[in-house]
């Protein structure tokens, strides 16, 4: 009697393994704050290639390899979603805090991390500004401004202001805190009005012709 070839009667062989329709990878579900970061940095990287006007809740979630309804059981609708990814992309790349030895090279080696790293993040949080993120969300530019800069989760004594003052370089309590934000608060505005870094000369005038005579006075 003639026996058929394994191969012929039912699944394929391959090294003496069936090989099965639903072999290969299997995709892990994500849950919580890993499926948020995973759909949040989705978002941003879709507000990046197509723009804020292109942007869809079906092409986050095509890109973030999930479902519409998911998104939809975290933000009511694009506008809310692209705020959120806007503040996640933010709060995922702080400017690192430099520790010179002294407060004016601190400052400006700070100075120029956060003017480096958030040049690109302005330019495309104010491209969708533009695009129609203030009319969809309400927002007046003030309010939208404070959402993107999250200025209220600014510490109240930044750390090389501290390292300063525990070396005596400055007394922390005799300088008003807008003193403090000042040089900050410029390098936000020049980078909203030109989104791209500063120059070098601007953020040394920042730091010796504005920000250091008065501290030291």
């Amino acid at each position: 009697m003639k026996v058929e070839p394994l191969a012929k009667k039912g699944k394929p062989f391959y090294r003496g393994a069936v090989v099965t329709e639903a072999s290969g990878p299997v995709r892990r579900r994500r849950h919580g704050k890993e499926l948020e970061s995973a759909v949040l940095a989705a978002g941003w990287d879709e507000l990046v290639e197509v723009g804020y006007a292109r942007l869809t809740m079906g092409s986050v979630a095509v890109r973030a390899r999930t479902s519409e309804p998911v998104l939809y059981r975290r933000w009511a609708n694009k506008d809310q979603l692209v705020l959120a990814a806007i503040q996640h992309h933010r709060n995922a790349n702080p400017a690192a805090v430099p520790d010179t030895g002294a407060l004016r090279s601190d400052l400006l080696a700070q100075l120029t991390a956060v003017s480096e790293a958030l040049a690109g993040y302005f330019a495309i949080a104010a491209a969708a500004a533009f695009s129609g993120l203030l009319t969809d969300t309400g927002l007046t530019p003030a309010q939208a401004r404070d959402k993107v800069m999250d200025a209220q989760q600014l510490p109240r004594v930044r750390t090389i202001y501290q390292r300063a003052h525990d070396r005596g370089e400055i007394d922390l309590r005799r300088i008003p805190s807008v003193v403090l934000d000042m040089p900050f608060d410029l390098v936000r505005h020049d980078l909203l009005m030109d989104l791209e870094p500063l120059k070098p000369a601007r953020i040394r005038s920042i730091v010796d012709e504005l920000f250091l005579p008065l501290v030291r006075n």
